[in-house]
């Protein structure tokens, strides 16, 4: 949306309090403790910092989609921020804020700065909200009402904002053009599937909204597979789950499966039989997944976030606007790789952690990486790594993604990756100490291919008794790894492999509670690992993850393709 004015209200309301400046974005999932406010993400330079009542500015959001629900439930818990200042595009937390609003009644004021108004406002100690300005220190900024949007609505359309197909479709579709209307699209687009995100039970308010929708009567018009979720389904109360945490999470869960999802529980949705083509036009949430459909696939979806996936499936409906069109497809930076010889399976994520460094909020060009020949495994990691540090909803990679080619918008920049620059950020996802309890595979979900390779890996041996080894895959993979030997291999070298959740949902006493430190492939739970187990992380390839699994130790030192 165009900065022609300093300020422009998002979301209106009034609100007063301290400003607190985030430098860089910051995913409130993963990033933000719902229970205190306080931010957990150990890589943000806010670490620790409360942000109840203050006025957050921030270039955007970043990371997960379902930072919307973590939003939402610090709202209706009162340990919301007071306001939100973004400088850029923001749809995860705005959508939180939208539903605190609409569903709720419980306003909270959105804004986006002009760059020289933020800067202004940035160095301010504290503000003064209102409709119409914001007064800080000396400062006063006009602020413009929210934009509207003529959308131009199909019949249909209208018939479903008019309550034609219930309330519940009525309320799912205000939310969608009430997000399209801030996104500037001008009408909406048929999508052919859905995924939904925010069956994760990341917050109580994930299961106020799937509840409230479902007792409306809300059910899905297009084929939806649902996310991991945050307890094995069949298993929880064997395995010594709370029934405080485990009694909603499986509620959750339910709620959405009345509503007609399909109970696929697996953040990797591209490895099911309903992958989408090439461009085929989708509504998928969970931010690995949208990057990988996207990137690889060729299809098409916004990075839509939590509730927001529910309402498009509810009404076959999204905004069109962002990667929906071929426009906003282009990269706007370049970045060229110095790329090391002889990488291996850990090179991808690592350097998808680097890419969304470098390329934050924009989508981004890898050069120099065609020769390479990435598996669908590699890419896999990439694209789960990229969505932890950066908003964009894909990238390309020159040489090996469908979309690459002519994929650089005449005014992109370039950047470099250098090895020094692999180095560092190696370092900085192996903080933990040599010594580990604990091997976690499979975030995003694994593949059959990465099982198979494990247990080849593995070769029979059994894993050291002080390690545990915790593989999470989608039913289908388990399914098909228990029907060619690969499962019984596993576990007969001492391999768990959960259904259902995934690490970035699992909690204890499912995640091991003895441990002190563990290690994994995964670049993604790398980064969110610390905050969200509370556990020192090491990171590393397969061959590392196998001798960690037998030995209970990881030697501290770079990989020998940066050595």
């Amino acid at each position: 949306m165009s900065h022609a004015v300093p300020a422009r209200s998002i979301l209106g309301s009034t609100a007063n309090g301290p400003i607190i400046v985030a430098e860089e974005a910051l995913s409130f999932w993963g990033g933000v403790n719902p229970a205190t406010g306080c931010v957990i993400d150990v890589h943000h330079p806010l670490h620790g910092t409360c942000l109840t009542g203050s006025i957050l500015m921030m270039p955007s959001s970043r990371g997960s989609c379902t930072g919307s629900g973590v939003l939402l439930d610090l709202v209706l818990t009162g340990r919301a921020p007071a306001a939100l200042v973004f400088s850029e595009a923001e749809d995860v937390l705005t959508l939180g804020a939208l539903i605190a609003s609409e569903l709720f009644g419980k306003p909270l004021p959105v804004l986006r700065l002009a760059p020289g108004a933020f800067a202004a406002l940035s160095r301010a100690k504290s503000a003064r909200i209102t409709d119409t300005a914001i007064e800080a220190d000396g400062l006063t900024l006009a602020v413009s009402p929210p934009a509207t949007s003529a959308l131009e609505l199909t019949e249909a359309d209208h018939a479903m904002l008019e309550g034609r197909d219930g309330v519940a479709v009525q309320q799912a579709m205000r939310i969608i053009c009430a997000m399209a209307a801030q996104q500037g699209a001008r009408g909406l687009v048929d999508v052919t599937q859905a995924h939904i995100d925010g069956c994760i039970y990341a917050s109580p308010a994930n299961l106020t909204f799937a509840e409230k929708m479902a007792e409306m009567g809300a059910r899905v018009r297009v084929p939806t597979t649902m996310n991991a979720i945050s307890v094995d389904r069949a298993n929880w109360q064997a395995q010594g789950v709370p029934d405080s945490f485990g009694d909603p999470a499986a509620r959750l869960a339910d709620a959405y499966v009345r509503m007609g999802c399909r109970p696929t529980f697996t953040c990797s949705p591209y490895l099911l039989d309903s992958a989408p083509r090439a461009g085929e036009q989708i509504a998928w949430a969970e931010s690995n997944a949208v990057i990988f459909a996207n990137t690889v696939l060729g299809a098409r979806t916004a990075k839509h976030p939590d509730f927001l996936d529910l309402c498009i499936a509810l009404t076959g409906r999204a905004p069109l606007s962002g990667v929906y069109l071929d426009i906003h497809r282009k990269a706007r930076r370049v970045i060229d790789v110095e790329l090391p010889a002889n990488v291996d399976d850990a090179f991808w994520p690592l350097i998808g952690y680097l890419a969304g460094r470098a390329a934050p909020d924009r989508i981004p060009l890898l050069r120099g990486l065609g020769d390479t020949q990435p598996s669908r495994d590699d890419l896999k990691a990439l694209c789960a790594a990229f969505g932890t540090t950066s908003a964009a909803p894909m990238l390309h990679v020159e040489g090996v993604t469908p979309e690459a080619d002519g994929a650089a918008a005449e005014n992109a920049d370039t950047v470099v990756i250098t090895r020094a620059d692999m180095a560092a950020a190696w370092k900085v996802l192996n903080a933990g100490p040599e010594q580990v309890e604990l091997v976690a595979i499979g975030s995003p979900h694994a593949s059959l291919d990465e099982c198979r390779m494990l247990a080849e890996a593995l070769g029979g041996r059994k894993r050291n008794p002080g390690v545990s080894v915790i593989v999470t895959a989608g039913n289908q993979v388990i399914a098909d790894a228990r029907s060619d030997g690969t499962l019984a291999r596993l576990e007969e070298s001492g391999v768990q492999v959960l259904p259902d959740l995934c690490w970035c949902s699992i909690s204890e006493p499912v995640f091991p509670t003895r441990t002190r430190a563990l290690m994994t492939n995964s670049g993604k739970y790398a980064h969110y690992g610390p905050g969200l187990s509370g556990r020192a992380v090491r990171f590393g390839n397969l061959a590392d993850c196998v001798t960690a699994a037998l030995t209970g130790h990881v030697p501290e030192r770079l990989p020998d393709w940066l050595s």
